[in-house]
């Protein structure tokens, strides 16, 4: 069949011919895909992350470049609602790649249904965005099924939902993801962190939620929770780590006797989150000899003597 279908939902002729090949497959990298099309892996891997951008696809985790794609029905359905005219035959092209993808997604009308593999994982918590009209609710924390990033959030928050986030210091000392949060939080998002963080939940709407078994995502075995008690009591369990958790990216400015500078605050917001002195170091771009010489004069400024005896201090005067 022509391969223009998707060109209604922002989609290139030769994108689409990269997509189908990476639907049509259960991993797969770009040189794979440009030996299949008989294109340069370059070419093919710029593809593929405009493909990311459009949420069709995701980047597994490692050094290495493999992607896989996003349910597809799911994927494009978001694309479609997310730009105007007629684009039906967009949706009509969803349904044959839908039936494509080799994973099939079980519908159950259980309370509780299970998924298995990062791979499911991965495409839940894409679904669980996607559906989700008011707000979405999580607790963050490493390893991650996929990349780090999470582009279906960019696009959420343009149509208005509203995204509490507590991460798990650990996540803040993966390459870049700092940075991924400060992106997200200029765009909407609330972000906290919270030491001794254990689990990873997200959860739709108080309607749906998705939390892995384990931190081991080999064959990881995921929780996908509808209404019901239980539902209730993971939702009252994110409302007890909101409150216990620190602003994560405070604004630069503070109140009117805030001595601060956004780099103290950022400072002292990561060392009472829990991070370790070298990581902190290194998502500032500082020496730890820098920091630790920074981090003393907050202490005298406060009259603390401790990480968290700072930010106690720094939470009440308003300067978190």
């Amino acid at each position: 069949m022509p391969q223009d279908d998707l060109a209604p939902a922002g989609i290139t002729p030769f994108d689409e011919l990269v997509y189908r090949a990476t639907v049509s497959r259960r991993v797969a990298s770009p040189a794979e895909i440009a030996a299949e099309l008989g294109h340069s892996a370059e070419r093919v891997g710029r593809a593929l992350d405009r493909l990311r951008e459009q949420g069709l696809v995701g980047r597994l985790s490692g050094t290495r470049r493999r992607y896989a794609a996003i349910e597809p029905q799911t994927a494009l359905d978001a694309l479609v609602r997310a730009r105007t005219g007629e684009l039906e035959h967009v949706r009509l092209a969803a349904a044959e790649l839908s039936r494509m993808f080799a994973a099939a997604r079980e519908d159950g009308v259980e309370e509780v249904q299970i998924a298995t593999g990062g791979d499911a994982l991965a495409r839940w918590f894409v679904t669980l965005q996607q559906e989700a009209r008011q707000e979405v609710l999580t607790l963050d924390r490493p390893p991650y099924a996929l990349t780090t990033s999470n582009p279906v959030e960019a696009t959420a928050l343009t149509r208005g939902v509203v995204y509490r986030a507590v991460y798990a210091p650990e996540a803040l000392e993966w390459p870049g993801v700092l940075n991924d949060i400060r992106e997200l939080v200029k765009h909407g998002e609330q972000a906290r962190v919270l030491p001794g963080l254990r689990v990873k939940v997200a959860i739709a709407d108080r309607r749906l939620a998705l939390m892995p078994l384990s931190l081991d995502l080999t064959g990881v075995r995921a929780a996908i929770i509808r209404p019901s008690t239980l539902l209730d009591a993971m939702v009252d369990y994110w409302e007890l780590c909101w409150r216990q958790a620190l602003p994560l990216d405070a604004p630069a400015a503070g109140p009117a006797d805030d001595p601060l500078g956004e780099e103290d605050r950022q400072l002292l917001t990561l060392l009472v989150g829990g991070l370790k002195d070298d990581a902190i170091a290194r998502q500032l771009g500082w020496s730890v000899r820098t920091m630790r010489r920074r981090m003393s004069r907050l202490h005298e400024l406060l009259g603390a003597s401790n990480r968290f005896q700072a930010g106690v201090t720094a939470t009440r005067r308003g300067w978190l």
